[in-house]
């Protein structure tokens, strides 16, 4: 359909007004009634419903939103085609905060970089940057970078970070130290969108809808790996390998999970995170607590139910669950106040800290450390993890590095001791830059190395010239038994302080209370990496 321009003899700007609201109404309809039918029958939202589903009722305020490629007559006044950019980005807010949203288009080219215009890939970056406000990435498609096509429609090949070339991940990387970042993969997500879509705090991908990848199946096939989408990039592959944090049924559970990440963070690292209702009673005393642990330590126990049995009613919210098994991460609130929660997990290697475990916590209380959240550690650690999967993958190196950034935290720890500490790995339960607060549970068990499988290695020579080995180790476990007694630790005042399980929630909402004006503002000196 033709589009006239305003004459030179109409009088006013109406023309120009019915111009606008006619590029508008084009830029409305996306890649065209058919294409969004496709969209729609894969099962996913286009992205102006996408960014009407997560922001408050009314609230978007669009950037751009004419700009794309348009063609002319010959008069150069009669507009004869009109393709909108494929991205869609501007203020909003959510739950009457503001934030900066980008969504990438599908229905126009695929979300590939014909049809995209860099700078409105790049200024959402820098508006949420300079702004100091949360920044939402929607993608899907291969998110701005160059395409083999490109190299037709152009006339030339780029030279990836050539002059007035850069990609603009440095600018999605300096975002990392400055607002909270949520990237959604909602579709196929390859190349530079893949890369936008890790480089953020918490990253979500759609179960059986989204896939993740450096480069698509096609391109995998011509370098002799036939692979299909999902066992390439699917959300089982990206949230075992650490990629992407978690996979939700649905868009409208992705958008949820967004608006609750955002809820325990504040606007930027140059304010402090807001606290929540206090509708829990801080000193609430759950009874279940004291059976929590069996007393025989080779039996396991569930450390979320003692999570949530100690946190505000609810508030717990969980993140990477599928990567790093043996350590549980999440936000949660005590008494309205949001912490960081790190929590070892005895169903998982004994909650010993492997190369993804202790990647997991590197990243985590770097990101409690950017945004100013106190972090509680519920500690069951049995040291780094032992053996030729952990030498192959490389744990020490990745273990030392999680140590080191509890150590080089700045924000205010708690720890409760609930039953395993040993090695460097449970010697880093607390940073030891600043007074502990630390409580253990009876069930505390410490040492250098565990008693089981250790009393052989260091008694040998005393069970092998024993007339009965089996007799003599027995009785040198027994010995040593009554000696580690978390009380016989408490007397040398190792550990400050044993408590009853059910004061639990008491002491840590005490610690909360006094933690909270210890929160100071600003950027931090390890500013956060992807």
């Amino acid at each position: 359909m033709d589009h006239p321009l305003p004459t030179q003899t109409a009088t006013g700007w109406q023309p120009e007004l019915d111009e606008l609201a006619e590029r508008k109404r084009i830029a409305q309809e996306m890649g065209g009634a058919e294409r969004i039918a496709r969209q729609h029958a894969g099962g996913r939202l286009t992205v102006r419903e996408r960014v009407n589903a997560l922001l408050d009722p009314g609230s978007f305020n669009e950037v751009g939103s004419i700009a794309g490629k348009a063609t002319y007559d010959a008069s150069q006044r009669v507009m004869t085609d009109f393709m909108p950019a494929n991205g869609v980005f501007g203020r909003g807010a959510i739950e009457g905060r503001p934030v900066v949203i980008f969504g990438d288009d599908f229905t126009v080219r695929g979300g590939s970089a014909d049809a995209s215009i860099k700078g409105k890939y790049q200024m959402p970056e820098k508006m949420a940057g300079e702004f100091r406000l949360p920044l939402i990435r929607m993608i899907e498609g291969s998110g701005g970078g160059g395409s083999v096509k490109t190299i037709e429609t152009t006339g030339h090949a780029n030279l990836p970070g050539g002059i007035g070339q850069s990609s603009g991940l440095w600018l999605c990387a300096q975002n990392m130290g400055r607002v909270p970042v949520v990237a959604l993969g909602l579709g196929s997500v390859a190349g530079l969108g893949a890369a936008r879509l890790a480089a953020s705090h918490y990253s979500i991908m759609v179960k059986e809808k989204s896939a993740v990848f450096v480069a698509g199946p096609p391109v995998v096939e011509r370098l002799g790996e036939k692979r299909t989408k999902t066992e390439l990039g699917g959300h089982e592959v990206q949230v075992r390998a650490g990629t992407v944090d978690d996979a939700v049924a649905s868009e409208e559970e992705a958008f949820d999970r967004t608006r609750k990440f955002l809820s325990y963070l504040p606007p930027s690292v140059w304010e402090l995170p807001p606290r929540g209702p206090q509708t829990d009673d801080v000193n609430r005393r759950d009874e279940f607590l004291i059976s929590a642990v069996p007393k025989d330590r080779r039996k396991a126990y569930s450390m979320r139910k003692i999570i949530e049995s100690v946190v505000d009613k609810g508030s717990f919210f969980e993140m990477s669950k599928g990567f790093g098994r043996a350590i549980i991460t999440g936000f949660a609130r005590l008494d309205g106040w949001p912490v960081a929660i790190l929590a070892g997990d005895p169903l998982y290697g004994g909650g010993a800290w492997g190369a993804a475990a202790s990647r997991k916590i590197t990243r985590f209380v770097d990101l409690a450390t950017t945004f100013h959240l106190p972090i509680l550690h519920l500690v069951d650690c049995f040291g780094f993890a032992v053996g030729l999967e952990a030498e192959s993958t490389g744990t020490m190196r990745h273990a030392v590095a999680a140590v080191s950034a509890v150590h080089q935290s700045t924000v205010p720890w708690c720890a409760v001791i609930i039953r395993n500490s040993f090695g460097v790995g449970g010697g880093a339960h607390v940073p030891h830059t600043q007074t502990p607060i630390r409580y253990a549970w009876p069930s505390g068990n410490w040492g250098s190395l565990p008693l089981e499988g250790g009393v052989e290695a260091a008694y040998r020579a005393e069970i092998q010239a024993a007339p009965d080995p089996a007799a003599k180790l027995k009785e040198i476990e027994e010995r040593l038994e009554r000696l580690r007694s978390p009380f016989r630790s408490a007397e040398a005042f190792l550990i400050e302080e044993i408590i009853d399980p059910r004061d639990t929630r008491p002491l840590i909402c005490e610690w909360a209370n006094m933690a909270a004006p210890l929160r100071t503002p600003g950027q931090t000196m390890f500013t956060m990496r992807p």
